[in-house]
């Protein structure tokens, strides 16, 4: 079972109170009643009154409450099967995994910055099939195209620097890697996204770009890190940190080098942005928004059926028999005076 509406269920807290009411005003009416007459004796003089009836009154209203808050939490239960038709872009994000991308100048680090503004931009989309391409001094896939949005952010949680033996950023050899990764033959209707700090260590990254723009890819690059640059932080395995040094000895700083991130995406037709504000990276969602969506198909998706309105029914029958119980047996020329 599932509920839509989940967050109404505190109107259950009502329920206490509501019954706490009316058993003290049944027993403060019970009580003023005694100091007027005995309770048989007001049973006698007014035939069909009695205290009971507001007992079934107030019963039947509390249980119309308790239905109507089940209808407005939506519960769903019973399985549906229906075609669904998506349409999208094939979308592959390519992530640096680079030990320079643990540098700590962009908080917590860059790769965590870059998975966490990924996981965020994986949430917002709607119907793109998503891929995972990582690289360092080579690339591979991490996870093929797929409309699973939940499996993909299962791949991108499990990447980490070090995945990769041969260190480095090998660019171009990202860009082809991606560019293979789409299934798709036409030259449309393909994103590449590439996260790093852009420290290339390989063979001329804006070719690749251009080759996979003639292709139909258009590129996005989104830097990771700052110009001022950190250290590197390692770990031994017994828990201390050291930093990365060169074979002189000195300390290696790696500085985001945002002009080669510029170059590959002005190749890719595409653009360049900052993972360091959200306002700014937030705006390749409404760049790939406003593409040109293509068919990718239907899929048979199976669904929880809406019940709520069973539940509402139920309330509405108590609501009405609450209204038509009366307080006291009403005679018939009375009843006949209130309907006209």
């Amino acid at each position: 079972m599932r509920f839509g509406n989940p967050q109404f269920f505190f109107l259950w807290l009502a329920l206490p109170l509501l019954i706490g009411f009316f058993i003290w005003a049944y027993m403060r009416k019970k009580a003023a009643l005694k100091r007027f007459a005995s309770l048989d004796l007001i049973s006698k003089l007014t035939p069909g009154s009695g205290l009971s009836r507001q007992v079934v009154k107030w019963v039947l209203f509390c249980l119309f409450y308790f239905f109507l808050v089940i209808a407005l939490v939506r519960p769903r239960f019973g399985v549906k099967m229906e075609m669904v038709e998506r349409k999208g872009i094939d979308i592959i994000v390519a992530l640096d995994i680079s030990q320079s991308m643990l540098a700590e100048d962009i908080a917590p680090n860059r790769i965590q910055r870059a998975k966490f503004e990924l996981s965020k931009f994986i949430d917002k989309l709607k119907g793109d099939r998503i891929g995972l391409v990582v690289f360092a001094g080579e690339s591979f896939v991490q996870c093929p195209l797929t409309l699973d949005y939940g499996a993909a952010k299962m791949f991108l949680d499990a990447v980490s620097p070090g995945w990769v033996d041969l260190q480095g950023t090998a660019l171009a050899d990202a860009i082809k890697q991606s560019t293979e990764a789409f299934r798709s033959k036409t030259k449309k209707h393909k994103v590449l996204i590439l996260f790093s700090d852009g420290e290339d260590h390989g063979a001329d990254a804006t070719s690749a770009a251009k080759a996979a723009a003639e292709e139909g890819v258009v590129i996005y690059t989104v830097g990771v890190g700052s110009e001022s640059g950190a250290p590197i932080p390692l770990s031994k395995g017994n828990g201390t940190i050291i930093y990365k040094k060169d074979k002189s000895g000195n300390l290696v700083m790696t500085k985001h080098n945002p002009l080669a991130l510029v170059k590959i995406a002005e190749q890719g037709k595409g653009k360049y942005f900052h993972a360091g504000t959200d306002a700014d990276f937030s705006r390749i969602i409404t760049e790939i928004a406003q593409m040109e969506k293509r068919d990718l198909g239907a899929n048979k998706m199976s669904t929880f059926e809406e019940r709520y309105q069973i539940f509402l029914f139920i309330a509405l029958l108590l609501l009405i028999a609450e209204f038509f119980i009366p307080e006291r047996v009403k005679s018939k020329k009375q009843w006949k005076g209130r309907f006209e």
